[in-house]
């Protein structure tokens, strides 16, 4: 009983004793090992940036132009007066030449009042004539009669002046005499130029039938409709027989022999783009590239979608090139000679005020500065005041950037991004 016991309060003595070695082991290890390493502070990470090096150079603009094909023309035809057809000489992609009868329209009713007008126009010169004739013997006579009546009437006076003839034979030859010359100069006072009012009348009467028939004689011309230039039949509408209304499309002419191509713009670029300049189209339908020209550029601003346009003449010869092609090409243009400008990227605009971060090589630091731009394209700045040639700024994780904050380069550690 005495040795169990004895055993017993040997292995207490045991176990205690490893407990307590254990705990000397855990306490070393938090003080001498995890304690110390969990009193330095962790290591910060410093943001990598990229940077590009101001320099002066030219500053230009890469303009991007897209567009449809556009035909040098294309024209609705339509009748100008009703009538039914008599004859349709085209059909759908006929090539045509200017002057080519299209379609004929119904012109017997024309004809005859054409004729009708000839006949009308005829008889009113006829009666023009003969009241020049008639007027020309009445003045004649008229004045045969006044040279009479003068004559007597100076001879009567003669043998008044001797007593021969009492007072009142006197004063008949003189109202004689006085109805003569009236008559007489009535008749010369209807004359204004070389032809009297009557004989005017009549000749205006005839000039007004002469117009009356070219004007059916115009109406039986339009009534054929003909090509206004060369092209191609592009739309078709109608057949022999129908009835056309005045104004009714019945055919469109599509002129492809020369070809444009009409592109949107931008306010930007329209103030950029001048006529004249050349250009390399691509038709992305054909796969072919075609040089051009640009001949327009709208001197404002278009009512209804807000932007301007411009056309470039294409440089080819006549080639299967249809109408509504998607057409694309791009412009450089100088903008600023020898100027300090640099990715749009490196700047940041808040509450009105434009800054950058300026790279400080030598610390490893960067400074945020106030600086005015000037031109704007579509990746770059104008710097006009801020920033100096040779300068570095960031163009990379501005949202981490602060005034006096370190960072490291993380573009080959050039700095320079141009």
């Amino acid at each position: 009983m005495r040795h169990r016991l004895a055993n017993y309060q040997g292995r207490k003595f045991k176990i205690a004793g490893v407990i307590c070695l254990l705990f000397v082991v855990v306490l070393g290890y938090f003080v001498f090992g995890n304690g110390r390493k969990g009193d330095k502070k962790p290591a910060l990470t410093l943001p990598k940036v990229a940077v590009y090096q101001v320099k002066r150079a030219d500053m230009g603009r890469h303009i991007v132009l897209s567009g449809q094909t556009v035909s040098d023309a294309t024209i609705v035809l339509a009748p100008k007066y009703a009538g039914r057809v008599t004859a349709v000489n085209v059909q759908l992609g006929d090539q045509v030449n200017e002057g080519d009868v299209l379609v004929r329209q119904d012109t017997d009713d024309l004809d005859i009042a054409i004729m009708q007008g000839e006949a009308a126009a005829q008889a009113a010169s006829a009666d023009a004539e003969t009241e020049e004739a008639s007027y020309n013997a009445n003045l004649s006579k008229a004045e045969a009669a006044y040279e009479i009546q003068k004559s007597h009437y100076d001879r009567q006076q003669y043998l008044f002046s001797i007593g021969a003839i009492s007072q009142d034979k006197l004063d008949s030859a003189r109202d004689t005499y006085v109805t003569s010359k009236a008559q007489y100069d009535a008749l010369l006072n209807q004359i204004d130029g070389n032809s009297p009012a009557s004989v005017r009348s009549k000749q205006y009467a005839a000039i007004k039938s002469s117009y009356s028939v070219d004007a059916l004689r115009k109406q039986r011309d339009d009534m054929i409709i003909r090509a206004p230039r060369g092209g191609v039949i592009g739309y078709r509408d109608v057949e022999v027989g129908s009835y056309l209304s005045p104004g009714s499309k019945i055919l469109t002419l599509i002129d492809n022999s020369h070809l444009y191509v009409d592109c949107s713009l931008s306010e930007n670029d329209a103030a950029l783009l001048t006529a004249g300049l050349p250009v390399s189209v691509t038709i992305d339908a054909l796969g072919t590239t075609y040089s051009g020209k640009i001949v327009y550029v709208s001197p404002g601003m278009t009512a209804g979608s807000k932007s301007y346009v411009a056309r470039i003449s294409l440089d080819v010869a006549k080639e299967n090139i249809k109408a509504g092609l998607f057409a694309r090409t791009a412009v450089d243009i100088l903008q600023r000679k020898n100027t300090l400008f640099a990715p749009k990227d490196a700047v940041l605009s808040k509450n009105g005020i434009t800054t950058v971060f300026v790279y400080n090589r030598a610390e490893g630091t960067v400074e945020e500065r106030v600086v005015k731009l000037g031109l704007i394209n579509d990746e770059e700045v104008e710097f006009l005041e801020g920033i100096n040639e040779g300068e570095e700024v960031v163009i990379t994780s501005l949202d981490r950037m602060k005034n006096g904050g370190k960072v490291q380069l993380d573009n080959d550690g050039t700095g320079e991004g141009n």
